[in-house]
């Protein structure tokens, strides 16, 4: 099976605010991009549900990734074993707070048991192709008509 290179990103007008994300999924000669806006999230919400559509996408179990986005949050919390210990520990961070977002960690996490992901910080709007495509589609989702609640963010406003 040949390696599958997903590029994320993530945007949003605000912060909250409507937001957006895009994904780039390339493999041999094939090429698909995701995108989708929300009317109400965060930067980091967009960056994470970038990288989770992305891996969503694939068609098969134990596909290998190379995984490029520009959200240091991301990269580090899997790549430093992060968010694997906040889930350890119901979601706490540290003994009294909670980490942000654990509806899209827990997703990401039940994610990366099936796939065998390489996690690679690239610097955003640095002239990197693809994540600067990313970016593209991300801001134009977040522009759009008819923009997705983000049901899980608005439970915690």
């Amino acid at each position: 099976m040949s390696q599958i290179t997903i590029y994320t990103d993530g945007a949003c007008s605000g912060n909250p605010g409507p937001g957006g994300y895009g994904t780039v999924m390339k493999q041999g000669s094939h090429r698909k991009e995701l995108s989708d806006g929300f009317s109400l999230t965060t930067n980091n919400r967009m960056e994470m549900l970038a990288v989770i559509k992305g891996l969503e996408a694939l068609k098969n179990e134990n596909s290998d990734v190379k995984l490029y986005s520009d959200s240091k949050y991301i990269v580090d919390a899997v790549n430093k074993g992060w968010a694997s210990k906040w889930r350890a520990n119901g979601w706490k961070r540290n003994k009294k707070d909670m980490a942000k977002n654990p509806d899209l960690w827990a997703r990401l996490l039940d994610l990366l048991e099936k796939h065998n992901v390489e996690f690679i910080w690239v610097k955003g709007h640095a002239g990197n192709p693809e994540n600067e495509r990313c970016d593209e589609l991300a801001v134009d989702a977040s522009q759009g008509v008819d923009l997705i609640d983000d049901v899980e963010f608005l439970k915690t406003r």
